[in-house]
C-alpha cells in the first residue's frame, strides 16, 4: 500500500540486529525499513522472538543497531543515548516507585529534567487530569490496583511530551474486561495528546483494535504494512493470513489475471475471482484465503463452489461458527452472525453448499 502524505516521525532504514559472535550469531532483525508517521498510533505486531521487542529497544536506545539508521524526524538518532532522545517508554511492569504517590510518580521525570517547581506541578495536575486519576493523586501507587498503575505509568511517560511513546506490551498484565476498556482508553490518550504511539503486542484483536497502521512481523523481518482493514482483508502472505484470526485456505489454478485480480479455478471444478496483493501477478499454483465470514451457505448443488458436510456447530453468541468437511477432505470454516428468529438451523451431518462471491478469495504471494 503506497504511503499517504505527511511528515514521518520515525525512519528506519536497512536496519540489522545481531546478537552473539562466529558460529553463534543470532539476527534478531533482518534488514529492516519502515516509516512510522506523526502522530499516529502504529503497531509491531507478531508472535514471540519475532523481533518486534528488539527495534522497540533499538528506538528507545537501549541497545544500537548492528546496521542501518534510525531517524527521529530527519535526525539520525542510532548513535544517541536513550537520556538523549526525545522519547519515553512504558514497560509490561510499569516500573513505578511503590513508596511514592501518584503525583509524585507522575512529576518525578520532570524533576530528573530540572523543570521549574510550579512547571511540574501544572503538568501533573494536567497529566491527572488526562488519564482520570485527580481522586487518586495523594495515593502510593503500591496501594491502587493494576490497572490504575497502568494510568500512572502512562501519565509519568507523557509527562515530559516526547515526541514519540514506546510501549511494550503495556496491557499484557491485565485481565480481559480492564485490557479492553484501556485499548480504547490508550487510543482516544493518543488522539488528545497528538503523540506519535509505537506499539508493541502479540494480541491480533488488540492490534485491529487500536491502530492507523499495524506493521505483521515474523523472524526479524517486517512482512506487511497496512491498516488494520488491509491486514484482515487482504493479507499478502500467508504467514499475515494465518496469524491474524481465522482463515480458510484453498488451492487453485490460475486461469487469467490482470489490473490487481485473478479468475481462479478451484479442484471442484469451480472457478473463482480473487484479488491480488499489490504488484503480484500469479501464474500457475496459488493459495487463496476466504475469511469465514465471507464466505455463504447454501445449498450443496452444482452453483456451490464448495461443497461438504458439517463437523460440527460452535454458537458463540454474536455469531455460530460452522466446521466444515470439504469433499476433498480438507476443513473449512463458515461464520454466520446470529439475529433474533435466526436462518436455517443446521446441525452436524448436514450436507451443505459453501458459495464464494466477489472480494471473498484474496492470492497470496507465497
Amino acid at each position: 500500500m503506497p504511503e499517504q502524505p505527511g511528515k514521518n516521525a520515525i525512519e528506519v532504514r536497512g536496519v540489522r540486529k545481531v546478537f552473539g559472535t562466529g558460529e553463534n550469531q543470532v539476527a534478531a532483525l533482518d534488514t529492516v525499513s519502515v516509516s512510522i508517521r506523526e502522530n499516529e498510533f502504529f503497531t509491531l505486531l507478531g508472535p514471540s522472538g519475532c523481533g518486534k521487542t528488539t527495534l522497540l529497544r533499538l528506538i528507545a536506545g537501549f541497545d544500537f543497531p548492528t546496521a542501518g539508521e534510525i531517524l527521529l524526524h530527519g535526525q539520525d538518532i542510532a548513535p544517541l543515548p536513550p537520556y538523549k532522545r526525545p522519547v519515553n517508554t512504558v514497560f509490561q511492569s510499569y516500573a513505578l516507585f511503590p513508596h511514592m504517590t501518584v503525583a509524585q510518580n507522575i512529576g518525578f521525570g520532570l524533576e530528573m529534567l530540572g523543570k521549574p517547581k510550579g512547571e511540574i506541578e501544572a503538568r501533573v495536575a494536567q497529566m491527572l487530569k488526562l488519564v482520570k486519576m485527580e481522586a487518586l493523586k495523594a495515593r502510593r501507587t503500591s496501594q491502587i490496583s493494576g490497572g490504575q498503575q497502568q494510568r500512572v505509568a502512562l501519565a509519568r511517560a507523557l509527562g515530559p511530551q516526547p515526541k514519540v511513546l514506546l510501549l511494550d506490551e503495556p496491557l499484557s498484565a491485565l485481565d480481559y474486561k480492564l485490557r479492553k476498556e484501556m485499548q480504547i482508553e490508550l487510543k482516544r490518550l493518543q488522539h488528545e495528546t497528538g503523540i506519535t504511539f509505537i506499539f508493541v503486542t502479540h494480541d491480533q484483536e488488540e492490534a485491529l483494535t487500536m491502530s492507523d497502521r499495524i506493521a505483521v512481523m515474523s523472524a526479524g523481518k517486517i512482512l506487511q504494512v497496512g491498516t488494520p482493514r488491509d491486514i484482515y482483508d487482504r493479507p499478502a502472505e500467508r504467514f499475515v493470513a494465518d496469524f491474524i484470526g481465522e482463515t480458510n485456505f484453498l488451492e487453485g489454478e490460475v486461469k487469467s489475471a490482470a489490473d490487481g485480480s485473478a479468475t481462479v479455478r478451484l479442484s471442484t471444478g469451480a472457478e473463482i475471482p480473487a484479488s491480488l496483493p499489490e504488484g503480484f501477478t500469479p501464474s500457475g499454483s496459488v493459495t487463496l484465503v476466504v475469511r469465514p465470514e465471507h464466505a455463504q451457505i447454501g445449498p450443496a448443488d452444482a452453483n456451490a463452489s464448495l461443497r461438504g458436510t458439517v463437523e460440527n456447530v460452535v454458537y458463540l453468541g454474536t455469531d455460530t461458527h460452522l466446521h466444515l468437511k470439504l469433499d476433498d477432505g480438507s476443513a473449512f470454516i463458515v461464520r454466520r452472525q446470529n439475529s433474533r428468529g435466526g436462518g436455517e438451523a443446521l446441525a452436524p451431518g448436514n450436507r451443505v453448499g459453501v458459495a464464494i462471491g466477489p472480494n471473498a478469495a484474496q492470492a497470496l504471494k507465497d
